[in-house]
């Protein structure tokens, strides 16, 4: 709904700077009309030195000679032109380097897919003129300035079509359309709602291992198969995240939030209403391939609508509820399960996300840039009537599916090759390893250990969440330093922090703190030793794993802008399908080997991560000057 209305205060804009362009363009006719000295009564020497383009009036758009804008033609706009931009005499540097290459490099190009994903990293957003012309019966040019935010070049030979084409922009560094131009009354709910998405998919993947005994025995089953339906949810999740990211690339945010969430509630239905385990699986692995949205999509719009620095405060609201999400499922589900039957643990899912799926569906604008910008050339192209306007993602002439099938491959591409994606894919894999054998060890640790009831059993994941929050109390510290350190990069001409800036968190006790919680809590947990030991050791691993997981995406999204969407798709697939098969083999794991040793093992493999943000920080920007997608300049 909200995408719709978007669409059309997009023509209200629009045509409001077609006025203010066409005014400013009036009174530059009229300035040149007032100053400009007629050719026949200059000098000799001046006519000379204009002649050869010196001492051209300063009104004169370049590439054009004095005496060839007759004022009182009137300013054009481009549908009102007789030619093209060769009327103009455009200087020989106009065109870009790939447009009068070699011919024989240029067809080399065309066969290189990997070439195609170049151009979205060029959305143009600077400001610049375009200089239209027109033909008249006294064969005089009139020549006015026209939008504002628009580049004009030649099509490539490898985008399709001739002649030239108006790339549309953003109107100005200011531009109220640009979501990062928003006010913090729009922004700061958009991104709630967008944490409310990531909370509520997270509470469906872990909310059923609060129903494993009492599942498997209504489906005549073992744990150890019922556990399958955490699973494949998981696996599903990671399956889904290829498809839901690199879509939000091509078609926009909000069409991937709005169709995946709906579809995803219907299998959350059908898992309610399953009569067998086999229904019950399917349907769990079928509402997780449609519930990967937003951890593939949500780093996306949070860097659509704040700017780097603005994100030290903005991405760990959304991590902070990514990670409730799954913790939150379990403290609830054990009292569901104890009072209302295990059945409500889908039902009471299902209601939580039809209301953020109806809050998504009805407040949430698109806040995809090239989207936007698509919008806004529909716009123009129909109020004046010229084809050439074209947003970026626009130029090719292709058809959706064959943007699709680039965009799709892409996640492939990245994980094969980047070993940005591989590092620290291996880093949260290791983390969601620990964090979701939690969810079936905690019986084992707490229930077993202490006695204590199911539903009690799931209030123990409060100290979890404590731990996310105290990670929290870190931004007024990180922030700080990213300010002072971007005001010494400008000073040195640079533009923005490096994407090592986000290692930050991680390196403040993030890393450490995940192995010496997991050993704590491994040794600690006996009867003989109070249960507060191993709870308090849960609060430093919520703290480490919040820190690691806000280093991990920031800078995947810091360094791959553009695919960051698709970088992270790479990365759910393959941190989810590790979680969800240890969801399955966790029970043998702790019956068989218990829970000091199965926690030590765990324990073991997050520390060999735990240099990994450290050498990132060092070699960071070495290790992104090889890589072809990653941001290798700040």
């Amino acid at each position: 709904m909200q995408s719709y209305l978007q669409y059309r205060r997009f023509r209200t804009s629009v045509k409001a700077q077609l006025e203010r362009d066409r005014a400013k363009a009036q009174g530059l006719g009229q300035r040149q009309k007032d100053e400009h000295t007629p050719a026949s009564e200059s000098s000799d020497d001046d006519q000379h030195d204009l002649e050869k383009g010196q001492g051209q009036p300063p009104d004169v758009p370049h590439g054009v000679r004095p005496g060839e804008v007759d004022a009182s033609l009137g300013p054009p706009l481009p549908h009102e032109e007789q030619g093209t931009m060769e009327a103009n005499q455009r200087p020989e540097d106009h065109y870009s380097k790939e447009e009068t290459e070699d011919p024989a490099a240029r067809a080399e190009d065309e066969d290189d897919d990997e070439d195609d994903d170049d151009d979205l990293r060029q959305q143009r957003t600077t400001l610049s003129r375009i200089s239209t012309s027109r033909s008249a019966v006294s064969q005089r040019h009139a020549l006015g300035q026209t939008l504002t935010g628009i580049d004009i070049r030649k099509r490539s030979t490898r985008e399709g079509g001739t002649g030239d084409v108006f790339v549309v922009g953003y109107e100005g560094s200011d531009d109220p359309n640009d979501p990062h131009n928003w006010s913090n009354w729009q922004r700061i709910p958009c991104t709630f709602l967008i944490a409310g998405i990531g909370c509520v998919v997270g509470l469906a993947s872990a909310i059923d291992s609060s129903a494993l005994p009492q599942a498997a025995q209504e489906f005549g089953v073992s744990e150890v198969v019922e556990s399958c339906a955490t699973g494949l949810f998981l696996v599903g999740f990671g399956a889904g995240a290829l498809f839901a990211g690199p879509i939000s690339e091509t078609v926009g945010r909000n069409p991937v939030y709005i169709v995946t969430l709906a579809i995803y509630m219907c299998f959350v239905l059908g898992s309610a209403l399953a009569p067998n385990i086999w229904t019950q699986l399917i349907m769990r692995f079928l509402a997780g391939l449609f519930g990967s949205t937003p951890l593939t999509c949500a780093g996306g719009s949070i860097s659509d609508l704040w700017s780097p620095l603005e994100r030290v405060y903005a991405f760990p609201v959304f991590a902070n509820a990514a990670f409730t999400g799954p913790l939150l499922g379990p403290i609830m589900g054990g009292y569901i399960v104890q009072y209302l039957g295990w059945r409500w643990v889908d039902w009471i899912t299902l209601i939580f996300s039809g209301l953020i799926f109806a809050l998504v569906f009805f407040f949430q604008p698109e806040t995809y840039p090239p989207t936007l910008l698509k919008w806004k050339a529909a716009h123009l192209r129909a109020l004046t009537g010229d084809d050439r306007y074209r947003a970026e993602i626009e130029i090719r002439q292709e058809s959706l599916a064959h943007r699709l099938k680039r965009a799709l491959y892409r996640p492939f591409l990245l994980t094969a090759r980047e070993p940005i994606i591989i590092l620290v894919a291996l880093y949260l894999t290791v983390i969601y390893i620990i964090l979701f054998t939690f969810l079936d060890g905690y019986t084992y640790i707490f229930t077993d250990m202490y006695g204590i009831s199911q539903g009690l059993t799931g209030v123990c994941f409060v100290g979890i969440v404590l731990g996310l929050f105290g990670a929290s109390a870190l931004v007024p510290l990180i922030y700080k330093w990213a300010k002072r350190d971007l005001v010494k990069i400008q000073e040195a001409g640079g533009t923005r922090l490096p994407p090592e800036f986000r290692l930050w968190y991680s390196m403040l006790g993030g890393s450490f703190a995940i192995p010496i919680s997991i050993f704590w809590m491994g040794w600690t947990a006996r009867p003989d030793i109070s249960i507060w030991s191993p709870l308090a050791a849960s609060v430093f691993f919520g703290y480490g794993i919040l820190c690691v997981f806000i280093t991990c995406y920031q800078y995947i999204i810091d360094a791959y802008e553009q695919y960051a969407a698709s970088a992270l798709a790479s990365i759910t697939l393959i941190r989810y399908v590790a979680a969800g098969a240890m969801t399955i083999v966790g029970i043998p794991f702790y019956k068989n080997l218990g829970v000091a040793y199965t926690l030590t093992i765990l324990a073991c493999l997050s520390c060999l991560l735990v240099p990994v943000p450290y050498v990132f920080y060092k070699y960071g920007p070495w290790i992104r000057s090889k890589s072809k997608y990653a941001v290798t300049s700040n």
